[in-house]
């Protein structure tokens, strides 16, 4: 349990909340709920053992938090998540109550420890053990199978390994929901890129091959997609979208449009994955209470990279 003023309410509860939910309890000496209350949330809080912090306002002292979230009477509880209040309740409820208000907004055990594996993960493959890595990823999604991010990264990861056949097992399920997810799209697209370049007439070519043959006739789109698959295959991004790009510039709607799709799924490849701990909103909080102290924002280069082949597909497509 922590005491949050104006001045530490930032680093408190919307940076805290970024990594860990936090339930606001805006309270005052003279409030008989509050008093009543307290307590149970300061026992739930050991009761749950770190699945949230629970953060106490004194709305007499912080007039100004109060204001910001329109809190009209209290006891009144409010629940922090990526910098967001999501839920809350107005005064006193039951230990089951609350409880069931806890439940309903918290991540399980389950997800927590899963989340916990995949971080582990993450820093194994920064750390050169992918290998490693790989079996945290499955741990991960056999304790929390519906954890999208966890599948994410193990499927990846398997792909990046050769695991081909066990990539294509975990990619399955994902493939059939309706709508897909572009992320998912994009491994499917970058699986089919190694398998193809494997098994077709191609997979023997070198590059000079192909561009001999691009070279006799520039509109040989079947030898320019193969060649950009091959170059998926191999991890050369920039050069993949530059030759999926002349194909586009001369046929957009080709083979059904595969070398737009394959663009796309690059460009999902290669964008940078949110991080956990950024602000919402750069200078403010979700509440509108202005930063103290802002941090000149740079870009990420690969992001800019991202940024720009995004602007040539659509000068294209336009």
């Amino acid at each position: 349990m922590i005491e949050i003023t104006l001045q530490n309410f930032e680093t408190e509860v919307v940076a805290a909340s970024m990594t860990q939910p936090i339930l606001i309890d805006f309270w005052a000496p003279w409030c008989g709920p509050c008093k009543s209350l307290g307590p149970l949330l300061e026992q739930l809080e050991e009761d749950y053992q770190g699945r949230f912090t629970l953060a106490k306002i004194n709305s007499d002292d912080e007039q100004q938090l109060a204001g910001a979230f329109g809190v009209r009477s209290i006891p009144t509880c409010i629940l922090m998540v990526g910098g967001k209040p999501v839920d809350g309740f107005t005064g006193a409820q039951s230990a089951g109550e609350i409880k069931a208000f806890l439940d309903k907004n918290l991540p399980s055990v389950e997800v927590l420890m899963a989340e916990a594996e995949t971080d582990e993960a993450l820093e194994l493959l920064d750390a050169g053990d992918p290998q490693a890595a790989l079996a945290k990823l499955a741990d991960a999604l056999a304790k929390d199978p519906g954890n999208d991010d966890a599948r994410y990264d193990y499927i990846r990861l398997l792909i990046d390994l050769g695991g081909f056949e066990e990539a294509e097992a975990a990619l399955a399920p994902k493939l059939t929901e309706i709508p897909k997810q572009l992320r998912f799209e994009a491994l499917s697209q970058w699986l089919n890129a190694m398998l193809y370049i494997a098994s077709s007439p191609y997979a023997k070519w070198s590059v000079a091959q192909f561009d001999e043959a691009i070279a006799a006739n520039k509109r040989d789109f079947e030898a320019r997609f193969a060649k950009a698959r091959m170059l998926m295959a191999l991890r050369e991004w920039t050069a993949a979208m530059d030759e999926l790009l002349e194909i586009i510039m001369r046929d957009k709607k080709w083979a059904d449009e595969a070398p737009r799709k394959a663009m796309v799924a690059i460009l999902a490849l290669l964008t940078p994955p949110k991080q956990k701990n950024a602000l919402p909103i750069p200078g403010k909080t979700a509440s509108g209470i202005e930063v103290l102290g802002k941090a000149a924002v740079q870009e990420d280069p690969q992001a800019a990279l991202v940024s720009t082949y995004r602007r040539r597909l659509s000068m294209m497509l336009n």
